[in-house]
């Protein structure tokens, strides 16, 4: 076995065992979970829409147990200034200086309740740290720590006092995952679960070892085939006539910018490292293809008429733009 494969062995041992600490106390959500994971891999950010209640706080503070990295959590409300996230200068009376109180955005994972509650001015106090990773008080640039995760979440059922984000500022998040009620059979381990002995979440990594496994993650090979159909898929979202899919246009304000194709490639990477390879495979794009679209189709009014999502444009434009074959399948197909 060669020195890559077993790193990759080994990669996909730590991340299950991860894993496995995490669903000891949060049940279900397997796909959620997938994309947190994949998200701190390839060091992008989550957006989350769910009702209240499904564990999405849990997980993240789990998983921060897991890697023993801090884990902060902000309720977003109308009332929230720039400075309750990034930080403030405090004058000090008995010394006569400033000093500099660093807010809760300096944290390995943060989780970002309700975003849509605060105005835009806070929202992008947050955007900007999660771009550029710093932040800049009275002139001192300071540095968030690594890794650095932002997972914020939306609630879908209430729109009184919200703030819609920004279609520029959603952008800069990785993927928007929706998070569904889980089945009867999960809810009844789940009541379980809490009704019973509290589980104490064994402490598996380091955040050293993360930071390492985001330096791997790097090196996964991504065949060109594969970088061309993430850029296909985006560029049928801004062109969809150029890709025979002209019937899609009229619903299309805006498409997916760069940053789709960028983080296809990396969330690509991500999930084949998770998986256990060192090479990524057409499923591992086509996996996330959802999950990084929807949020970036800027929907007309005339799709909001007719009642047509982003879910069910980028599906039909996966199903005109084919995935390219895998590794050596051409090669099965000719023997």
């Amino acid at each position: 076995m060669s020195d890559a494969s077993t790193q990759s062995l080994d990669t996909a041992q730590l991340m299950e065992q991860i894993l496995y600490e995490v669903k000891r106390v949060v049940v279900g959500q397997d796909r959620f979970l997938e994309r947190v994971v994949v998200a701190m891999l390839a060091q992008g950010h989550l957006l989350v829409e769910g009702v209240p209640g499904l564990a999405k706080t849990l997980t993240v503070k789990t998983l921060a147990e897991t890697i023993q990295g801090q884990f902060k959590r902000i309720q977003f409300t109308p009332d929230l200034v720039p400075a309750d996230l990034v930080g403030t200068r405090i004058y000090n009376q008995k010394t006569g200086d400033f000093a500099t109180a660093l807010g809760p955005v300096f944290t390995n994972l943060l989780l970002a309740d309700e975003i849509n509650r605060a105005p835009a001015k806070v929202q992008s106090a947050l955007l900007e740290v999660m771009q550029e990773r710093q932040v800049t008080i009275a002139g001192e640039t300071h540095r968030v720590p690594k890794p650095f995760l932002v997972m914020a979440t939306q609630n879908p059922i209430e729109t009184e006092g919200t703030y819609p984000l920004p279609e520029a500022q959603v952008d800069r998040f990785m993927m928007k995952v929706l998070v569904d009620y889980p089945t009867d059979e999960e809810e009844f381990v789940i009541v379980t679960r809490v009704t019973g002995p509290a589980v104490q979440v064994a402490p598996v990594a380091t955040v050293e070892q993360l930071a390492a496994l985001q330096k791997e993650c790097r090196r996964i090979y991504v065949d060109p085939s594969l970088v061309q159909y993430a850029v296909k898929l985006v560029s049928a979202t801004r062109k969809p006539e150029a890709h025979g899919l002209k019937e899609l246009a009229r619903f299309i304000t805006f498409g997916a910018s760069p940053r789709a194709t960028i983080n296809l490639t990396e969330g690509a990477r991500a999930l084949a490292m998770l998986r256990g390879r060192s090479y990524a495979l057409p499923e591992d794009m086509s996996d996330l293809v959802p999950d990084v679209l929807r949020h970036r189709v800027a929907l007309s009014y005339e799709a909001l008429s007719e009642g047509i999502t982003a879910d069910t444009l980028v599906g039909k434009i996966m199903a005109r733009i084919p995935a390219p074959p895998k590794p050596l399948e051409h090669e099965k197909l000719a023997a």
